[in-house]
């Protein structure tokens, strides 16, 4: 006896209950609530033994991207896309671990800008190292499958007012 899909499930009886055209919008709603809990539990598991959580593994690999190797707090909030105060705490607690550091800007001592330590790249190489060979290099789909996944992804997230650059704008 197999197991039965519960999201298919939940889609009989929304259609059962009367709501065929909201049906489908549910099971794909669900599912990627489902498969983001799925993605984020491989994502945790490769990150844990580099004492990383993916916010702070964002934030090492912005600064590592960098050319200067640091940028404005600011900056690092509007490029990930969160609130101030979450860029904070994951600050915070990287500065705590000697993953970066804060530091002022000469010529303007307002602006705080995070700087990524040598021991910064170090961690941030090595987990981006088994992010890659872990989850990134084979999520769960095809290349195709990948590909085109992410393309539907990126026209639903500019559907809910999404600011997406487009290649030749990034």
């Amino acid at each position: 006896m197999t197991d039965r899909d519960p999201i298919a499930a939940a889609h009989e009886q929304w259609v059962d209950h009367g709501w065929s055209d909201a049906a489908d919008g549910m099971a794909l709603v669900t599912s990627l609530t489902r498969a983001h809990q799925l993605l984020v539990e491989r994502i945790e598991d490769s990150l844990r033994p580099h004492g990383l959580t993916f916010a702070r593994f964002e934030v090492l690999r912005l600064l590592a991207f960098s050319r200067r190797r640091s940028m404005p707090m600011s900056r690092l909030g509007s490029l990930l896309q969160v609130h101030p105060t979450s860029v904070s705490s994951a600050v915070d607690r990287l500065e705590k671990q000697g993953l970066v550091e804060r530091l002022r800007l000469e010529r303007d001592r307002r602006v705080v800008l995070a700087s990524i330590t040598t021991k910064g790249v170090e961690a941030v190489e090595a987990a981006t190292a088994d992010l890659n060979a872990r989850v990134f290099t084979s999520p769960g789909l095809a290349p195709d499958q990948v590909r085109c996944t992410t393309e539907l992804l990126t026209s639903l997230r500019q559907a809910h007012g999404d600011t997406v650059a487009t290649r030749a704008q990034a």
